[in-house]
Protein backbone atom coordinates (compact mmCIF):
# COMPACT_ATOMS: atom_id res chain seq x y z
CA UNK A 1 0.00 0.00 0.00
CA UNK A 2 1.42 3.35 -1.05
CA UNK A 3 2.12 5.97 1.60
CA UNK A 4 1.33 9.26 -0.21
CA UNK A 5 3.21 11.41 2.32
CA UNK A 6 6.34 9.25 2.10
CA UNK A 7 6.23 9.17 -1.69
CA UNK A 8 5.74 12.93 -1.73
CA UNK A 9 8.77 13.42 0.51
CA UNK A 10 10.90 11.28 -1.80
CA UNK A 11 9.81 13.27 -4.85
CA UNK A 12 10.50 16.58 -3.06
CA UNK A 13 14.05 15.46 -2.21
CA UNK A 14 14.61 14.42 -5.83
CA UNK A 15 13.27 17.78 -7.03
CA UNK A 16 15.54 19.70 -4.66
CA UNK A 17 18.52 17.68 -5.88
CA UNK A 18 17.73 18.50 -9.50
CA UNK A 19 17.18 22.16 -8.64
CA UNK A 20 20.59 22.38 -6.95
CA UNK A 21 22.17 20.71 -9.97
CA UNK A 22 20.56 23.23 -12.29
CA UNK A 23 21.89 26.08 -10.18
CA UNK A 24 25.36 24.58 -10.33
CA UNK A 25 25.09 24.61 -14.12
CA UNK A 26 24.68 28.39 -14.06
CA UNK A 27 27.84 29.02 -12.03
CA UNK A 28 30.15 26.36 -13.53
CA UNK A 29 32.37 27.72 -16.26
CA UNK A 30 36.00 26.54 -16.10
CA UNK A 31 37.40 23.03 -15.81
CA UNK A 32 38.22 23.58 -12.14
CA UNK A 33 34.55 24.41 -11.49
CA UNK A 34 33.50 21.02 -12.79
CA UNK A 35 36.16 18.96 -11.02
CA UNK A 36 36.97 20.84 -7.77
CA UNK A 37 34.34 23.64 -7.53
CA UNK A 38 36.99 26.25 -8.32
CA UNK A 39 38.82 25.32 -5.05
CA UNK A 40 36.74 27.94 -3.21
CA UNK A 41 34.56 25.84 -0.87
CA UNK A 42 34.85 27.04 2.74
CA UNK A 43 35.28 24.54 5.62
CA UNK A 44 31.68 24.60 6.89
CA UNK A 45 30.12 24.07 3.49
CA UNK A 46 32.67 21.43 2.54
CA UNK A 47 32.22 19.64 5.87
CA UNK A 48 28.46 19.61 5.33
CA UNK A 49 29.00 18.22 1.84
CA UNK A 50 31.36 15.50 3.14
CA UNK A 51 28.84 14.63 5.84
CA UNK A 52 26.18 14.47 3.16
CA UNK A 53 28.05 11.98 1.00
CA UNK A 54 29.67 10.01 3.85
CA UNK A 55 26.35 9.27 5.56
CA UNK A 56 25.20 6.70 3.06
CA UNK A 57 22.61 3.94 3.02
CA UNK A 58 24.78 2.08 5.53
CA UNK A 59 24.52 4.98 7.97
CA UNK A 60 20.88 5.96 7.55
CA UNK A 61 19.45 2.44 7.43
CA UNK A 62 22.27 -0.04 7.97
CA UNK A 63 23.64 1.04 11.37
CA UNK A 64 20.22 0.77 13.01
CA UNK A 65 19.72 -2.59 11.32
CA UNK A 66 23.03 -3.97 12.56
CA UNK A 67 22.38 -2.80 16.14
CA UNK A 68 18.87 -4.29 15.99
CA UNK A 69 20.15 -7.65 14.71
CA UNK A 70 23.34 -8.01 16.75
CA UNK A 71 22.78 -5.97 19.88
CA UNK A 72 24.16 -2.88 21.55
CA UNK A 73 27.74 -4.16 21.13
CA UNK A 74 27.55 -2.94 17.53
CA UNK A 75 27.53 0.69 18.64
CA UNK A 76 31.28 0.69 18.01
CA UNK A 77 30.43 0.62 14.29
CA UNK A 78 29.40 4.28 14.24
CA UNK A 79 32.57 5.22 16.14
CA UNK A 80 34.65 3.56 13.45
CA UNK A 81 33.16 5.81 10.77
CA UNK A 82 34.18 8.92 12.73
CA UNK A 83 37.67 7.63 13.55
CA UNK A 84 38.38 7.31 9.85
CA UNK A 85 37.96 11.06 9.39
CA UNK A 86 40.43 11.74 12.20
CA UNK A 87 43.05 9.50 10.59
CA UNK A 88 42.47 11.19 7.25
CA UNK A 89 42.87 14.64 8.82
CA UNK A 90 46.13 13.77 10.56
CA UNK A 91 47.83 11.98 7.67
CA UNK A 92 46.74 13.25 4.29
CA UNK A 93 44.08 16.01 4.24
CA UNK A 94 46.36 19.04 3.90
CA UNK A 95 49.02 17.40 1.64
CA UNK A 96 46.33 16.23 -0.76
CA UNK A 97 44.97 19.74 -1.09
CA UNK A 98 48.46 21.17 -1.63
CA UNK A 99 49.10 18.67 -4.42
CA UNK A 100 46.83 20.67 -6.73
CA UNK A 101 45.33 17.46 -8.12
CA UNK A 102 41.82 17.09 -9.51
CA UNK A 103 41.48 13.36 -8.81
CA UNK A 104 43.24 10.62 -6.85
CA UNK A 105 44.79 9.39 -10.10
CA UNK A 106 46.24 12.89 -10.64
CA UNK A 107 47.90 12.71 -7.23
CA UNK A 108 49.33 9.24 -7.89
CA UNK A 109 50.87 10.37 -11.17
CA UNK A 110 52.27 13.52 -9.56
CA UNK A 111 53.90 11.62 -6.69
CA UNK A 112 55.15 8.55 -8.55
CA UNK A 113 55.67 10.06 -12.01
CA UNK A 114 54.20 7.01 -13.69
CA UNK A 115 51.40 6.77 -16.24
CA UNK A 116 50.90 3.09 -15.41
CA UNK A 117 50.29 3.86 -11.74
CA UNK A 118 47.80 6.51 -12.80
CA UNK A 119 45.88 4.01 -14.92
CA UNK A 120 45.89 1.45 -12.09
CA UNK A 121 44.54 4.06 -9.68
CA UNK A 122 41.84 5.08 -12.16
CA UNK A 123 40.68 1.47 -12.44
CA UNK A 124 40.61 1.16 -8.65
CA UNK A 125 38.60 4.37 -8.28
CA UNK A 126 36.00 2.92 -10.64
CA UNK A 127 35.97 -0.47 -8.87
CA UNK A 128 35.63 0.97 -5.35
CA UNK A 129 33.06 3.51 -6.52
CA UNK A 130 30.95 0.84 -8.18
CA UNK A 131 31.17 -1.41 -5.11
CA UNK A 132 30.02 1.51 -2.94
CA UNK A 133 27.23 2.43 -5.37
CA UNK A 134 25.63 -1.01 -5.25
CA UNK A 135 24.24 -0.65 -1.69
CA UNK A 136 23.06 2.89 -2.49
CA UNK A 137 20.94 1.58 -5.34
CA UNK A 138 19.76 -1.43 -3.35
CA UNK A 139 18.95 0.80 -0.38
CA UNK A 140 16.90 3.09 -2.61
CA UNK A 141 14.96 0.05 -3.77
CA UNK A 142 14.33 -0.99 -0.16
CA UNK A 143 13.14 2.49 0.79
CA UNK A 144 10.80 2.95 -2.16
CA UNK A 145 9.40 -0.57 -1.82
CA UNK A 146 8.76 -0.02 1.89
CA UNK A 147 6.95 3.27 1.24
CA UNK A 148 5.00 2.32 -1.89
CA UNK A 149 5.19 -1.44 -2.41
CA UNK A 150 6.67 -0.85 -5.85
CA UNK A 151 9.45 -3.12 -7.20
CA UNK A 152 12.88 -2.27 -5.84
CA UNK A 153 14.40 -1.58 -9.25
CA UNK A 154 12.29 1.57 -9.59
CA UNK A 155 14.00 3.16 -6.59
CA UNK A 156 17.44 2.20 -7.93
CA UNK A 157 16.68 3.68 -11.35
CA UNK A 158 15.29 6.87 -9.78
CA UNK A 159 18.49 7.47 -7.80
CA UNK A 160 20.66 6.69 -10.83
CA UNK A 161 18.76 9.11 -13.08
CA UNK A 162 18.61 11.99 -10.59
CA UNK A 163 22.28 11.78 -9.59
CA UNK A 164 23.46 11.45 -13.19
CA UNK A 165 21.56 14.61 -14.13
CA UNK A 166 22.90 16.50 -11.09
CA UNK A 167 26.51 15.50 -11.79
CA UNK A 168 26.20 16.21 -15.50
CA UNK A 169 24.62 19.62 -14.95
CA UNK A 170 27.37 21.38 -13.06
CA UNK A 171 29.96 18.89 -11.83
CA UNK A 172 31.46 19.53 -8.42
CA UNK A 173 29.74 22.91 -8.10
CA UNK A 174 26.36 21.20 -8.29
CA UNK A 175 27.34 18.26 -6.10
CA UNK A 176 28.69 20.52 -3.34
CA UNK A 177 25.34 22.30 -3.11
CA UNK A 178 23.43 19.01 -3.25
CA UNK A 179 25.46 17.27 -0.56
CA UNK A 180 25.67 20.20 1.85
CA UNK A 181 21.90 20.63 1.68
CA UNK A 182 21.27 16.92 2.10
CA UNK A 183 23.39 16.54 5.23
CA UNK A 184 21.15 18.94 7.13
CA UNK A 185 18.08 17.36 5.58
CA UNK A 186 19.22 13.91 6.77
CA UNK A 187 20.02 15.13 10.26
CA UNK A 188 16.58 16.73 10.52
CA UNK A 189 14.87 13.69 9.04
CA UNK A 190 16.44 11.18 11.44
CA UNK A 191 16.43 13.30 14.62
CA UNK A 192 12.87 14.67 14.77
CA UNK A 193 11.16 11.26 14.39
CA UNK A 194 13.59 9.79 16.94
CA UNK A 195 12.51 12.35 19.55
CA UNK A 196 8.85 11.74 18.69
CA UNK A 197 9.23 7.97 18.96
CA UNK A 198 10.98 8.15 22.33
CA UNK A 199 8.43 10.59 23.74
CA UNK A 200 5.43 8.53 22.64
CA UNK A 201 6.99 5.21 23.66
CA UNK A 202 7.87 6.31 27.17
CA UNK A 203 4.56 8.14 27.75
CA UNK A 204 2.17 5.45 26.46
CA UNK A 205 0.60 3.31 29.19
CA UNK A 206 1.19 -0.37 28.57
CA UNK A 207 3.96 0.22 26.02
CA UNK A 208 6.46 -2.65 25.81
CA UNK A 209 9.60 -2.23 27.93
CA UNK A 210 13.09 -2.18 26.39
CA UNK A 211 14.12 -5.58 25.11
CA UNK A 212 16.73 -6.91 27.56
CA UNK A 213 18.32 -9.07 24.84
CA UNK A 214 19.45 -5.91 23.06
CA UNK A 215 22.23 -5.69 25.64
CA UNK A 216 23.20 -9.37 25.34
CA UNK A 217 25.63 -10.47 22.66
CA UNK A 218 23.88 -13.00 20.38
CA UNK A 219 25.46 -16.44 20.31
CA UNK A 220 25.73 -16.28 16.51
CA UNK A 221 28.30 -13.48 16.69
CA UNK A 222 30.48 -14.99 19.41
CA UNK A 223 32.69 -16.99 17.02
CA UNK A 224 35.63 -14.93 15.87
CA UNK A 225 33.82 -11.84 17.14
CA UNK A 226 36.97 -10.13 18.38
CA UNK A 227 38.68 -10.57 15.02
CA UNK A 228 35.62 -9.35 13.10
CA UNK A 229 35.34 -6.26 15.30
CA UNK A 230 39.02 -5.39 15.03
CA UNK A 231 39.12 -5.97 11.29
CA UNK A 232 36.04 -3.84 10.68
CA UNK A 233 37.41 -1.03 12.82
CA UNK A 234 40.67 -1.16 10.89
CA UNK A 235 38.75 -1.04 7.61
CA UNK A 236 36.74 1.98 8.73
CA UNK A 237 39.73 3.76 10.27
CA UNK A 238 42.03 3.34 7.28
CA UNK A 239 39.47 2.93 4.52
CA UNK A 240 38.09 6.45 4.84
CA UNK A 241 41.50 7.74 3.77
CA UNK A 242 41.24 5.71 0.57
CA UNK A 243 37.64 6.43 -0.47
CA UNK A 244 37.85 8.36 -3.75
CA UNK A 245 34.57 10.24 -3.30
CA UNK A 246 35.67 11.52 0.13
CA UNK A 247 39.21 12.42 -0.93
CA UNK A 248 38.08 14.44 -3.93
CA UNK A 249 36.23 16.82 -1.63
CA UNK A 250 39.51 17.97 -0.05
CA UNK A 251 40.67 19.21 -3.43
CA UNK A 252 37.87 21.81 -3.25
CA UNK A 253 39.20 23.68 -0.19
CA UNK A 254 41.14 26.91 -0.75
CA UNK A 255 44.24 25.59 1.05
CA UNK A 256 45.63 22.85 3.31
CA UNK A 257 44.69 24.63 6.54
CA UNK A 258 41.05 24.77 5.47
CA UNK A 259 41.24 21.09 4.53
CA UNK A 260 42.18 20.22 8.13
CA UNK A 261 39.49 22.53 9.53
CA UNK A 262 36.98 20.82 7.28
CA UNK A 263 37.83 17.43 8.75
CA UNK A 264 37.46 18.63 12.34
CA UNK A 265 33.98 19.92 11.53
CA UNK A 266 33.11 16.68 9.75
CA UNK A 267 33.83 14.66 12.90
CA UNK A 268 31.37 16.83 14.84
CA UNK A 269 28.70 16.55 12.16
CA UNK A 270 29.04 12.78 12.00
CA UNK A 271 28.87 12.50 15.78
CA UNK A 272 25.63 14.49 15.82
CA UNK A 273 24.05 12.19 13.25
CA UNK A 274 25.14 8.87 14.77
CA UNK A 275 23.38 9.62 18.05
CA UNK A 276 20.05 8.68 16.45
CA UNK A 277 20.23 5.33 14.52
CA UNK A 278 20.50 3.28 17.77
CA UNK A 279 17.24 4.88 18.94
CA UNK A 280 15.39 3.14 16.11
CA UNK A 281 17.04 -0.18 16.93
CA UNK A 282 15.99 0.10 20.59
CA UNK A 283 12.39 1.05 19.82
CA UNK A 284 12.02 -1.58 17.11
CA UNK A 285 13.39 -4.33 19.38
CA UNK A 286 10.80 -3.36 21.98
CA UNK A 287 7.83 -3.45 19.60
CA UNK A 288 8.97 -6.08 17.10
CA UNK A 289 11.77 -8.22 18.56
CA UNK A 290 11.50 -11.17 16.16
CA UNK A 291 12.11 -9.42 12.84
CA UNK A 292 13.84 -11.62 10.26
CA UNK A 293 17.52 -10.76 9.70
CA UNK A 294 16.92 -9.83 6.07
CA UNK A 295 14.42 -7.15 7.09
CA UNK A 296 16.50 -5.38 9.71
CA UNK A 297 17.60 -2.70 7.24
CA UNK A 298 13.98 -1.51 7.03
CA UNK A 299 13.41 -0.73 10.72
CA UNK A 300 14.17 3.00 10.43
CA UNK A 301 11.36 3.28 7.89
CA UNK A 302 8.87 0.92 9.55
CA UNK A 303 9.21 1.81 13.24
CA UNK A 304 6.81 4.81 13.08
CA UNK A 305 4.05 2.41 11.97
CA UNK A 306 4.62 0.34 15.10
CA UNK A 307 4.54 3.17 17.63
CA UNK A 308 2.73 6.22 16.28
CA UNK A 309 -0.72 7.16 15.06
CA UNK A 310 -1.73 9.83 12.58
CA UNK A 311 -0.85 12.65 12.17
CA UNK A 312 2.47 11.99 13.95
CA UNK A 313 2.93 8.73 12.08
CA UNK A 314 2.49 10.44 8.72
CA UNK A 315 4.93 13.23 9.58
CA UNK A 316 7.60 10.87 10.94
CA UNK A 317 7.28 8.40 8.07
CA UNK A 318 7.51 11.18 5.47
CA UNK A 319 10.60 12.67 7.10
CA UNK A 320 12.35 9.31 7.26
CA UNK A 321 11.49 8.39 3.68
CA UNK A 322 12.80 11.73 2.44
CA UNK A 323 15.91 11.49 4.62
CA UNK A 324 16.67 7.96 3.41
CA UNK A 325 16.47 9.07 -0.20
CA UNK A 326 18.66 12.07 0.60
CA UNK A 327 21.26 9.59 1.91
CA UNK A 328 21.17 7.57 -1.30
CA UNK A 329 21.23 10.63 -3.55
CA UNK A 330 24.04 12.50 -1.78
CA UNK A 331 26.37 9.49 -1.53
CA UNK A 332 25.59 8.29 -5.04
CA UNK A 333 26.22 11.76 -6.46
CA UNK A 334 29.63 11.96 -4.76
CA UNK A 335 30.55 8.52 -6.01
CA UNK A 336 29.43 9.31 -9.53
CA UNK A 337 31.44 12.53 -9.46
CA UNK A 338 34.64 10.76 -8.41
CA UNK A 339 34.18 7.96 -10.95
CA UNK A 340 33.19 10.32 -13.76
CA UNK A 341 36.24 12.50 -13.05
CA UNK A 342 38.75 9.72 -13.66
CA UNK A 343 36.77 8.15 -16.52
CA UNK A 344 36.54 11.54 -18.22
CA UNK A 345 40.24 12.32 -17.87
CA UNK A 346 41.71 8.88 -18.51
CA UNK A 347 39.28 7.28 -20.95
CA UNK A 348 36.72 9.58 -22.54
CA UNK A 349 39.18 12.38 -23.39
CA UNK A 350 41.57 9.95 -25.02
CA UNK A 351 38.93 8.32 -27.23
CA UNK A 352 36.03 10.65 -28.04
CA UNK A 353 38.16 13.54 -29.37
CA UNK A 354 39.50 11.19 -32.05
CA UNK A 355 35.96 10.24 -33.02
CA UNK A 356 34.67 13.80 -32.85
CA UNK A 357 37.66 15.28 -34.65
CA UNK A 358 38.52 17.82 -31.92
CA UNK A 359 38.70 18.57 -28.21
CA UNK A 360 35.67 18.01 -26.01
CA UNK A 361 34.20 20.73 -23.79
CA UNK A 362 34.49 19.77 -20.09
CA UNK A 363 30.73 19.49 -19.70
CA UNK A 364 30.23 16.96 -22.51
CA UNK A 365 33.01 14.65 -21.36
CA UNK A 366 31.72 14.67 -17.79
CA UNK A 367 28.18 13.92 -18.94
CA UNK A 368 29.26 10.92 -20.97
CA UNK A 369 31.41 9.67 -18.08
CA UNK A 370 28.65 10.13 -15.48
CA UNK A 371 26.20 8.15 -17.59
CA UNK A 372 28.63 5.29 -18.02
CA UNK A 373 29.56 5.35 -14.32
CA UNK A 374 25.93 4.91 -13.28
CA UNK A 375 24.75 2.20 -15.67
CA UNK A 376 27.09 -0.64 -14.65
CA UNK A 377 26.50 -0.64 -10.86
CA UNK A 378 22.77 -0.09 -11.47
CA UNK A 379 22.57 -3.31 -13.46
CA UNK A 380 24.77 -5.20 -10.99
CA UNK A 381 22.66 -4.04 -8.02
CA UNK A 382 19.60 -5.60 -9.66
CA UNK A 383 21.34 -8.91 -10.39
CA UNK A 384 23.14 -9.46 -7.08
CA UNK A 385 21.33 -10.97 -4.10
CA UNK A 386 20.72 -8.35 -1.45
CA UNK A 387 23.21 -8.40 1.40
CA UNK A 388 23.23 -6.15 4.45
CA UNK A 389 23.85 -2.54 3.44
CA UNK A 390 26.47 -2.05 6.15
CA UNK A 391 28.19 -5.28 5.06
CA UNK A 392 28.75 -4.21 1.45
CA UNK A 393 29.85 -0.71 2.44
CA UNK A 394 32.26 -2.26 4.95
CA UNK A 395 33.77 -4.33 2.15
CA UNK A 396 34.28 -1.17 0.07
CA UNK A 397 36.14 0.33 3.05
CA UNK A 398 38.28 -2.82 3.23
CA UNK A 399 39.29 -2.55 -0.44
CA UNK A 400 40.13 1.14 -0.01
CA UNK A 401 42.18 0.38 3.12
CA UNK A 402 44.13 -2.27 1.18
CA UNK A 403 44.89 -0.19 -1.92
CA UNK A 404 44.77 3.60 -1.75
CA UNK A 405 45.55 3.90 1.96
CA UNK A 406 49.07 2.39 1.65
CA UNK A 407 49.68 4.42 -1.49
CA UNK A 408 48.63 7.70 0.14
CA UNK A 409 50.22 7.18 3.55
CA UNK A 410 53.56 6.07 2.12
CA UNK A 411 53.40 8.48 -0.78
CA UNK A 412 52.87 11.47 1.48
CA UNK A 413 55.27 10.53 4.30
CA UNK A 414 57.93 8.12 2.95
CA UNK A 415 60.37 9.48 0.33
CA UNK A 416 61.76 6.02 -0.46
CA UNK A 417 58.50 4.73 -1.97
CA UNK A 418 59.31 3.58 -5.50
CA UNK A 419 57.13 3.27 -8.55
CA UNK A 420 57.50 -0.51 -8.59
CA UNK A 421 56.85 -0.76 -4.84
CA UNK A 422 53.68 1.33 -5.10
CA UNK A 423 52.46 -0.75 -8.02
CA UNK A 424 53.16 -4.01 -6.18
CA UNK A 425 51.31 -2.79 -3.09
CA UNK A 426 48.31 -1.74 -5.16
CA UNK A 427 48.24 -5.08 -6.98
CA UNK A 428 48.52 -7.22 -3.85
CA UNK A 429 45.96 -5.16 -1.94
CA UNK A 430 43.49 -5.13 -4.83
CA UNK A 431 43.79 -8.85 -5.53
CA UNK A 432 43.60 -10.01 -1.91
CA UNK A 433 40.78 -7.73 -0.77
CA UNK A 434 38.99 -7.99 -4.12
CA UNK A 435 38.92 -11.79 -4.03
CA UNK A 436 37.54 -11.72 -0.49
CA UNK A 437 34.84 -9.24 -1.52
CA UNK A 438 33.73 -11.33 -4.48
CA UNK A 439 33.48 -14.50 -2.42
CA UNK A 440 31.57 -12.72 0.35
CA UNK A 441 29.04 -11.04 -1.96
CA UNK A 442 28.48 -14.20 -4.00
CA UNK A 443 28.04 -16.28 -0.86
CA UNK A 444 31.03 -18.53 -1.39
CA UNK A 445 32.77 -18.11 1.96
CA UNK A 446 33.51 -21.34 3.86
CA UNK A 447 32.77 -21.84 7.53
CA UNK A 448 35.24 -21.33 10.33
CA UNK A 449 38.24 -19.05 10.47
CA UNK A 450 38.76 -18.97 6.73
CA UNK A 451 35.25 -17.67 6.23
CA UNK A 452 35.80 -14.96 8.85
CA UNK A 453 39.07 -13.92 7.24
CA UNK A 454 37.36 -13.55 3.88
CA UNK A 455 34.29 -11.77 5.25
CA UNK A 456 36.47 -9.22 7.10
CA UNK A 457 39.68 -8.98 5.07
CA UNK A 458 41.08 -5.60 6.16
CA UNK A 459 43.03 -6.96 9.16
CA UNK A 460 45.29 -8.98 6.88
CA UNK A 461 44.96 -7.47 3.39
CA UNK A 462 45.85 -3.90 4.41
CA UNK A 463 49.02 -4.79 6.40
CA UNK A 464 50.00 -7.15 3.57
CA UNK A 465 49.72 -4.33 1.01
CA UNK A 466 51.76 -2.00 3.24
CA UNK A 467 54.45 -4.65 3.74
CA UNK A 468 54.71 -5.48 0.05
CA UNK A 469 54.96 -1.80 -0.92
CA UNK A 470 57.72 -1.20 1.63
CA UNK A 471 59.74 -4.36 0.92
CA UNK A 472 59.57 -4.01 -2.86
CA UNK A 473 60.50 -0.33 -2.58
CA UNK A 474 63.55 -1.19 -0.49
CA UNK A 475 64.52 -3.78 -3.11
CA UNK A 476 64.10 -1.39 -6.06
CA UNK A 477 65.73 1.92 -5.05
CA UNK A 478 66.56 2.71 -8.67
CA UNK A 479 62.87 3.38 -9.38
CA UNK A 480 62.43 6.17 -6.81
CA UNK A 481 60.80 9.03 -8.77
CA UNK A 482 63.50 11.55 -9.76
CA UNK A 483 61.61 14.60 -8.47
CA UNK A 484 60.42 13.10 -5.18
CA UNK A 485 62.04 15.73 -2.94
CA UNK A 486 60.44 18.58 -4.86
CA UNK A 487 57.05 16.86 -4.77
CA UNK A 488 57.21 16.19 -1.02
CA UNK A 489 58.26 19.79 -0.37
CA UNK A 490 55.15 20.89 -2.26
CA UNK A 491 52.92 18.56 -0.23
CA UNK A 492 54.25 19.62 3.18
CA UNK A 493 54.93 23.33 2.78
CA UNK A 494 52.07 25.48 4.14
CA UNK A 495 50.66 27.88 1.61
CA UNK A 496 51.39 30.84 3.89
CA UNK A 497 55.15 30.22 3.47
CA UNK A 498 54.83 30.30 -0.28
CA UNK A 499 53.00 33.64 -0.47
Amino acid sequence: MTDPAGLGAILVVCALTLAAGTYGLRISRATSDFYVAGRTVNPWRNASAIGGEYLSAASFLGVAGVVYAQGIDMLWLRIGYAIGCVVLMVLVAAPLRRSGAYTLADFAELRLESRRIRIACSLLVVAIGWLYLIPQFQGAGIALHTVTGWPGWIGAVLVAVVTTIAVSAGGMRSITLVQAMQYWLKLTAISIPAFILLAVWRSTPGAPPPDPTLWVRPATTAAHGLYATGSTLLALSLGTMGLPHVLVRFYTNPDGRDARRTTVIVVGLLGAFYVFPPVYAMVARAYQPGLAPGLSDTIVLTTPDLVLHDPLRTVAAALLAGGAFAAFLSTASGLLMSIAGVVDQDLVRSILPRLAGGDLPPRLGLRVSALGAAVVPLIVSMLLPRAGLATIVGLAFAVAASTFTPLLALGVWWPRLTTIGAGAGLAVGACSAGAAVLMTILGGNPDGWLGSLLAQPAAWSSPLAFAVAVLVSLATPATIPPHVNRTLARLHTPESLLD
